[in-house]
Formats: structure tokens, C-alpha cells, sequence
């Protein structure tokens, strides 16, 4: 599936079948407004919809790390992310560290940890969505890197890191590679490639 506009902020997907708008029109961005605060009440909202997420046995294996543009937390985060993700994040409203309980309190593996994390995350970037922000969730990280600098200890693992804030133009990016990143059209693998049925 592609997008049909890929200039406007809003940019719904063409979908196969009918899906939820907050769905169909939320993506992830590279080039953020540097000047956009983002509220205390939408950064709240987004945390508590990954609270209330499904978990495994209720065992909400997830922490978050949140860090707004500006302070030495949110500068840490970024200098534990990989290549390119250091060009654009700065212009972020907020810098999330997702982290999972891979290991429980008895030292046995919690084997759903970053499944469940994954889940809260979704939620979270749902709901951003719909409170009229945008996410970009990025696997580039210094794992280990960010375990040291939070004193995460070996339960706790970082999976991804999630930039959040206000959309802005593509054309405010100063990177070419990433502005055209920015500008391609959205894929999707088709529901054949993706889906077995009996």
C-alpha cells in the first residue's frame, strides 16, 4: 500500500480494508517543529495509554524514560542513538527510552517482556496520534549505552527509543538523504505476504 500525498502532514494510508482514521493517517516523521512544546496533559495521556496496554499476566513488564528537549537527559539519550537518528531527533519535543523487564525478580526470563512493551508502545503512539502529535520509534540505539547511563542493571533491557512532538516540513530537514526519507511514499507489505490461513 502507498500513500497518496506525501507533502501534507496528514498523510493517510490507501488501505486494503477500512481501518480506524487514527490508524490509517499515523506516521512516523523525521523533521519536528524545534519550537512545539508538547503539554504535560498530552505527554500524560500518551504514558497512560501505555499503562492501561494488555500485558501478560498483568505483569506490565515496560518502564519509560522521558526526557524533554532541552535538559541533560534528553542530550544523554541522543548521544545513545546510532548514525543518522542523531541528525534529526534533536528537534524532538520529547526523547522516550522504552524499556523491558527481560528477566523477572527471581531471575527467571520473562519471555513476553518485549512483546508486552511493544504493545504499550502502540498504545502510546495511538494515542499521541490522536492528541494531534506525531511518533518516529527508532531500534538504532546503544543498548548498552543507555543501560549504563539509567542504571537499568540486567533485568531491564532498552528495546527503542520514541521521538515525539509536532510535525513540521519536510523541507526543514537540512540532511538530503533524510529529507528524502521524509518525502517517499509509505509501503506496506500486502495482507497475502503477511497472513496464513487455513
Amino acid at each position: 500500500m502507498t500513500l497518496t500525498d506525501t507533502t501534507s502532514p496528514v498523510r493517510t494510508a490507501d488501505t486494503s480494508s477500512p481501518i480506524l482514521d487514527v490508524l490509517a493517517e499515523r506516521w512516523s516523521p523525521r523533521s519536528f517543529d524545534e519550537t512545539a512544546e508538547v503539554s504535560e496533559t498530552a505527554l500524560t495521556s500518551a504514558l497512560e495509554a501505555a499503562r492501561w496496554s494488555a500485558s501478560a499476566a498483568n505483569t506490565q513488564p515496560w518502564k519509560f524514560i522521558v526526557a524533554r528537549r532541552g535538559t541533560p537527559m534528553f542530550d544523554l539519550i541522543t548521544e545513545n542513538l546510532m548514525g543518522f537518528n542523531r541528525v534529526w531527533t534533536p528537534n524532538a519535543s520529547v526523547l522516550i527510552v522504552n524499556v523491558a523487564e527481560v528477566v523477572d525478580s527471581e531471575g527467571k526470563p520473562r519471555r513476553w517482556g518485549m512483546y508486552d512493551l511493544g504493545q504499550a508502545v502502540a498504545n502510546l503512539t495511538v494515542q499521541a496520534h490522536a492528541d494531534g502529535l506525531h511518533v518516529h520509534q527508532m531500534g538504532g540505539i546503544e543498548v548498552e549505552g543507555l543501560r549504563a547511563a539509567f542504571d537499568l542493571g540486567e533485568r531491564w533491557e532498552p528495546v527503542t527509543v520514541t521521538a515525539l512532538g509536532v510535525v513540521a516540513p519536510a523541507e526543514n530537514l537540512a540532511d538530503e538523504k533524510t529529507r528524502a526519507r521524509e518525502l517517499a511514499p509509505r509501503t506496506r507489505k500486502s495482507l497475502d505476504e503477511i497472513v496464513v490461513t487455513a
